[in-house]
């Protein structure tokens, strides 16, 4: 058992869940929640953190100044706490009302931008925000997740890696995406292989990563508005979009089974089962990345209200008859859980 000192020096790099019970196909989902950040995110943001510090461009007087819809937050929130920065977080209201507390438990500010940019959305304002901030005190250093190459340095260095160790025969891997940080790190160092890998990336449909129109997203962590900086399409053999409604029901289908997971994650088990669906073959080993686990999502996709408000009952599963004749939708509301 591992003895840290910091919180960021702790990641539980190789477990993995077997999906093919759960989805029909031969499946295994890395799972990237195990840090005291509960994401992926630790890793980037830990990465453009010791870089700057490197560099010299972050000092004692500094203030870490970020755009993030959360789990990059926390991530920040965490090795800000750490190393004795501030921190300010800009997100907006798509931010889970428990990432955004996790934040401020850990010392940080958390400023929520409600109204979108002319041009570039809710994103937009984040980023105008931030530009405005960084403009009114030279203090803030803006790491810039969606242009630092640290960020998909980090998973060239440690996630890739730790994928061919685990599954030296590897044949696809799903990655989900949003700044494309996971996605470039792991696409550049596979490219290199002994070995060639099938990288899918799994974006939300609303999202304009790869050229789309943006439309309503309403759960956070993956997509954007924009496409982002540091894409670089050559390293990516196929796009797989995902409808948020398909990413509640897969998030809630692994719940039944014990496996709570948040809502990336349940938009790439969704887009690597559709794409399994269409083109697997015996003997196929096929990895996917988890970035984050469900403790976030309760009041959200794991809140049928909530669900039921946005996407009808479509995200949702059919309710289930009792002994007693009642659904277990009927019995919830008996009980006060549903209204």
């Amino acid at each position: 058992m591992p003895v840290i000192s910091v919180p960021y020096a702790f990641n539980e790099e190789d477990l993995y869940v077997d999906l093919e019970p759960m989805t029909g196909h031969r499946l295994f989902l890395k799972c990237e929640g195990f840090n005291f950040a509960g994401s992926i995110k630790l890793k980037a943001a830990t990465e453009m953190v010791e870089s700057a510090e490197r560099n010299g461009i972050l000092t004692r007087d500094s203030i870490l100044v970020e755009s993030s819809s959360g789990n990059l937050g926390v991530a920040l929130s965490v090795i800000a706490a750490s190393k004795g920065y501030r921190f300010v977080c800009v997100t907006d209201s798509r931010c889970n009302l428990a990432a955004r507390l996790m934040m401020e438990a850990l010392g940080s500010q958390v400023h929520v931008v409600s109204d979108e940019h002319a041009a570039g959305g809710l994103l937009g304002a984040r980023l105008a925000h931030l530009r405005e901030l960084c403009a009114a005190d030279d203090r803030y250093v803006w790491l810039s997740q969606y242009t630092n190459p640290d960020n998909w340095r980090a998973h060239y260095g440690r996630t890739a890696p730790a994928i061919a160790r685990r599954f030296p025969q590897l044949d696809v891997l799903f990655i989900g995406v949003g700044t494309t940080g996971t996605l470039m790190g792991c696409a550049r160092w596979f490219r290199a292989w002994h070995r060639p890998v099938r990288i899918i990336a799994v974006d939300s449909v609303g999202s304009a990563i790869f050229g789309h129109p943006p439309g309503r997203r309403m759960i956070p962590g993956l997509g954007m508005s924009v496409r982002p900086p540091l894409l670089d399409e050559s390293y990516v053999d196929e796009a797989v979009r995902v409808e948020e409604a398909d990413a509640i029901r897969a998030c809630r289908h692994l719940a039944e089974r014990g496996f709570l997971f948040g809502g990336s994650t349940g938009t790439v088990v969704s887009g690597a089962t559709s794409w399994l669906d269409r083109h697997a073959t015996p003997g196929l080993t096929p990895v996917a990345i988890a970035p984050d686990l469900g403790e976030r999502y309760l009041d959200t996709i794991y809140q049928s209200n909530w669900v039921e408000a946005l996407y009808d009952d479509d995200a949702l599963p059919p309710p289930v008859e009792r002994d007693d004749g009642r659904t277990d939708r009927e019995e919830h509301a008996s009980d006060g859980l549903l209204p």
